[in-house]
């Protein structure tokens, strides 16, 4: 090998060991640039043993007026000031709503899938009993769950024989598992029964509930619970207490307003009166009074005979009679004072053809200004009292306690 080959050699020797060099060096002062860059500020809060230091800083990037690119910014409706803004940038709820209103709001729904059990009988509270069917206030009710389902005619029959002698009205009320809502049990009914609630009538028009009336009821659900193989839950409150208080309520709103139309001359016809009734849309029921009805089927007032004798379809073609009386029963009529002019003004009509004078029951006779008098003392007035008291006139409750 000639010097010149052997120089060559070291010469490429020396500048590889000079490269590699060079890229050590490279690599050592890159990472101690990039050991500077990312060397954290503060210690670690979830491995640290030190005390928390302040959060650092995020930097985001910056839009300004002249880029084209401009971040829309969202912003909810406010009913009220400008509210400062949370941490996070979105309003606290002390902030979005009152503090009185903070503690009120319902917090998010969970559902579950429920089981096949659930899903055949669901569990539903007693009161979810809409109050046109069973109202605490009105009625003392016994609450069953049964254990298996069983037909309405039989838990209804069960006890007829000893609740046959309850003075009160008894209301049998259950859960309907395929329609998912309460309903009275018909008589008749077929239809399988796993809740059920029965409601004893605290007060109707004869007065309140008896303490005996009350004894012979609870004994009876307690001897149905048994038979069904289920517990009667009872409320424990003073009934009868409670029952004289709404009596005493009933007594002060329980009123029917009376309006007469009698005779100048000549007798009132029987066939005539009917025609007029008819006419008028009035209808003929077995209680021997013409009746008119609102377009839901609900009685507004009837048209009665002013003497003894009560109308029906045979004695209408040869009675004659010296007077009517068209009457209205307060508690019983939604919209009572309209309802009472409707009324007026028949008469009216009645009192013109027939040829009669409207009179009170001294057989005084009734202006306008009596009658709209009596329209808002004896109408007006006494339906607001019951508004007031949770039982509108017209009702399913007022209508069960005015029966």
């Amino acid at each position: 090998m000639t010097e010149l080959q052997m120089g060559l050699i070291g010469l490429g020797a020396t500048a590889v060991v000079g490269v590699f060099g060079y890229n050590k060096w490279q690599e050592y002062r890159q990472r101690k640039l990039a050991e500077a860059l990312l060397r954290p500020q503060h210690e670690d809060v979830l491995l640290g043993d030190g005390p928390k230091a302040a959060p650092a800083v995020r930097n985001e990037p910056e839009f300004r007026a002249e880029s084209p690119v401009v971040a829309a910014e969202r912003r909810e409706p406010v009913f009220a000031d400008e509210q400062p803004m949370s941490e996070s940038g979105e309003p606290g709820l002390a902030e979005r709503f009152p503090e009185e209103e903070a503690a009120s709001v319902p917090a998010e729904p969970t559902f579950t899938m429920p089981s096949e059990a659930e899903t055949e009988f669901p569990d539903l509270p007693a009161g979810l009993v809409p109050g046109s069917l069973l109202d605490p206030r009105l009625e003392f009710i016994a609450a069953m769950e049964l254990v298996d389902a069983v037909p309405g005619a039989q838990i209804v029959h069960a006890q007829h024989t000893a609740l046959q002698h309850v003075g009160k009205p008894v209301h049998w009320v259950a859960f309907n598992e395929r329609a998912r809502e309460w309903e009275r049990i018909a008589p008749d009914s077929e239809v399988p029964v796993r809740r059920l609630r029965v409601g004893l009538q605290l007060v109707d028009r004869t007065g309140p509930v008896s303490d005996a009336d009350l004894a012979t009821f609870t004994e009876a659900m307690h001897d149905l619970a048994d038979q069904l193989l289920a517990v009667a839950d009872m409320p424990s409150s003073q009934v009868l207490d409670q029952a004289a208080e709404i009596d005493r309520f009933c007594a002060a709103v329980d009123l029917e307003i009376g309006v007469n139309l009698v005779s100048r001359a000549a007798l009132f016809s029987g066939t005539k009166i009917r025609a007029l009734a008819e006419a008028a849309g009035m209808v003929l029921g077995d209680d021997g009074a013409f009746t008119r009805y609102d377009d839901d089927g609900r009685s507004q007032f009837t048209l009665q005979n002013f003497e003894t004798t009560r109308f029906s379809r045979e004695s209408m073609l040869n009675l004659s009679t010296h007077g009517l009386t068209f009457v209205l029963d307060v508690p019983r009529v939604a919209h009572g004072e309209r309802v009472f002019q409707q009324m007026v003004e028949l008469a009216k009509r009645f009192s013109e053809t027939l040829q009669g004078t409207l009179v009170d029951d001294n057989r005084q006779p009734l202006n306008d200004v009596q009658l709209d008098h009596i329209r808002r003392e004896f109408i007006g007035k006494p339906q607001a009292t019951m508004a007031s008291y949770g039982i509108p006139a017209g009702s399913a409750q007022a209508l069960r306690l005015f029966s």
